[in-house]
């Protein structure tokens, strides 16, 4: 069972819900009791059962077929020990398949004991007549959204649109021309450096003058430059004019569209809260039915898994040997 807080429109509401899985299926567990050996007790037998069993494995890899050993001069060495079968082979491949059986069945025990304690612990109460109370659906109410610049820019008249449109491009191509990489700066930057006279190579040794002559001086140029960012600014004024009433135009719309909405939120807001009040207390009853019913199956079963806990192993008559060989050597 776990508990699970939503809010619906602003409205928090909490539910106790089942999550229900597929029981298991119900084990048989085998050989287990009242009386007999603990869980703690048949875990250390059936190690010990283990380890005997890999010393019995170790013995029987060791046996071999013949010893050998060399003599060099009057120095003799062993090379391999002679290892034969043992005599009472066969008892000891009994004990050590008695010894797995032993470990086997306790570990069976074992494992049947906790997969029951497990089964029990996984179980829920079957919940399946209560019905859960359904809210009331509370008619929605349509949102208008936001408009974007775009929609600034079609409230302008043609003839805001077109004179837009030539400020801007007239800031543009004048900016362009008096930038600092235009036109007229790299003239500007260019004047001062021309000489009056340049010299034309005719031949090896023998140079012509060309005459350079200037149509531009630097404060003329200077007052062109002037001339034409004074314009510039002007168109650039009127450009930035028609950007900022867009951007107002855009905004009281905006302002306009969220006083709607809020209007509608209002009135929807009033309603949902009544509804919601009567799902809550709905859900307060059906809650408080669920939790008493799933306390009464928990008590019930706490009760269960305190007696499958208290279950210990009832050692077969056929393993019981070596079981009281275990215990009386732990003694």
């Amino acid at each position: 069972m776990i508990t699970i807080t939503t809010e619906y429109r602003g409205i928090k509401c909490i539910h106790l819900k089942l999550i229900y899985k597929q029981k298991p299926k119900n084990l048989i567990m085998r050989n287990l009791t009242i009386k007999g050996l603990s869980m703690s007790q048949a875990q250390s037998i059936s190690n010990l059962c283990n380890q005997n069993a890999q010393e019995i494995t170790r013995e029987i890899d060791s046996y071999n077929n013949c010893s050998k050993s060399i003599t060099i001069g009057r120095d003799s060495w062993e090379l391999q020990e002679g290892v034969p079968i043992a005599g009472d082979i066969i008892e000891k491949l009994k004990n050590k398949g008695d010894l797995h059986a032993c470990q086997a069945f306790l570990m069976e025990a074992i494992k049947s004991k906790d997969a029951e304690l497990s089964r029990l612990r996984h179980t829920t109460p079957d919940l399946s007549h209560l019905v859960a109370p359904e809210r009331k659906d509370v008619p929605d109410y349509d949102i208008n959204y936001g408009v974007e610049e775009t929609w600034g820019w079609q409230q302008l008249t043609d003839s805001e649109h077109s004179e837009y449109l030539q400020a801007e491009a007239m800031a543009s191509h004048l900016g362009q021309f008096i930038h600092k990489h235009g036109k007229l700066t790299e003239l500007r930057k260019e004047l001062p450096g021309i000489p009056q006279v340049e010299w034309f190579s005719v031949k090896d040794g023998e140079k012509s003058p060309i005459k350079v002559t200037k149509h531009h001086v630097s404060a003329g140029l200077m007052i062109l430059h002037e001339e034409i960012a004074e314009l510039h600014r002007t168109y650039e004024q009127r450009v930035n004019y028609y950007k900022a009433k867009v951007k107002n135009l855009t905004s009281d719309e905006n302002a306009r569209i969220q006083k709607e909405n809020a209007d509608k939120a209002a009135a929807f807001l009033k309603l949902e809260k009544e509804v919601a009040q009567e799902y809550r207390d709905a859900m307060d009853a059906y809650n408080g039915e669920i939790l008493k019913l799933t306390m009464e199956f928990n008590s019930q079963r706490e009760l269960k898994i305190k007696d499958t806990a208290a279950l210990r192993i009832n050692v077969d008559s056929r393993f019981q040997h070596i079981v009281d060989m275990f215990i009386t050597a732990d003694k």
